[in-house]
């Protein structure tokens, strides 16, 4: 497993959680931006500066996003 910096998961986990917002409510603007940010955020973080990231980084760093949001909604319900 990869170790993947700090900001970099916590962008991917308000990717995840922003995603699964706007399932709920589409069509909602404000959502779609900042989906659009954060996509850009994790993207073109200094971390793949060095090496462009693999399909399987992305997954695994998607499943570190999905992982802490699943977590994160299960402590505050």
């Amino acid at each position: 497993m990869r170790t993947f910096p700090d900001d970099l998961v916590r962008a991917q986990c308000e990717w995840s959680a922003t995603y699964r917002q706007l399932a709920d409510r589409p069509g909602r603007t404000e959502l779609r931006r900042r989906l659009h940010r954060l996509s850009v955020r994790a993207y073109f973080h200094p971390y793949w500066q060095q090496r462009r990231p693999s399909p399987a980084a992305w997954w695994e760093l998607r499943e570190l996003g999905r992982a802490a949001g699943d977590a994160s909604g299960r402590l505050h319900r």
